[in-house]
């Protein structure tokens, strides 16, 4: 596939919080005739994302927090309800996660599973985004969680009844794509 695409000029259009660029390729088609395109991507580096669940309480960690994009698309108060995640920055993606989920929730997590790893919007977004689940108890709980100041974070720790969090998504209380996916995965394996 690589010497089906041939980069001909990268244009940073934006580098304010992350990095949006115009990218200008010739695609070689299936046909064997080459096209010139123009597309936007957006780079805001790869990420991790965590659904904590109880087997003897059948209960899920999840958390609340305003998500401006939301808002702007017609969210009328901008609050999401989400699985835990965060960037990698540097890290590798299970010490990422296991530092989102002591930052955003306040449980510190030994052992994380990797499910699975996707590209949420690859018509514009660069990011991969790795998925993991991981049993928890009440011993685990260290800390109040919401987030971290220097990062503007201000994130309510919301813990239900995976029956509650699956008529949610029903209702469309729970909007978000990869909170969906994982609640999905739980109950497809029979974890809860």
């Amino acid at each position: 596939m690589i010497d089906k695409v041939k980069i001909l000029n990268t244009e940073v259009l934006s580098d304010n919080w992350y990095v949006l660029r115009k990218i200008t390729y010739e695609y070689l088609k299936r046909d064997g005739t080459k096209q010139t395109q123009s597309r936007e991507a957006y780079d805001r580096g790869n990420g991790a994302t965590i659904l904590l669940y109880n087997k003897v309480q059948k209960t899920v960690i999840l958390t609340r927090q305003f998500r401006l994009p939301t808002f702007v698309n017609g969210n009328e108060n901008g609050m999401l309800i989400e699985a835990c995640a965060g960037l990698l920055d540097k890290d590798n993606a299970e010490d990422c996660i296991r530092r989102e989920t002591e930052e955003e929730t306040g449980y510190k997590v030994s052992s994380v599973q990797k499910i699975f790893e996707a590209y949420m919007s690859p018509g514009s977004v660069t990011e991969i985004l790795y998925f993991f689940i991981a049993a928890y108890s009440n011993e685990m709980k260290i800390g109040e969680g919401g987030g971290v100041e220097h990062e503007e974070e201000n994130i309510e720790v919301l813990e239900m009844g995976i029956d509650k969090a699956m008529q949610m998504i029903e209702t469309g209380e729970i909007k978000d794509g990869k909170t969906i996916m994982l609640l999905q995965y739980i109950k497809l394996h029979n974890i809860l």
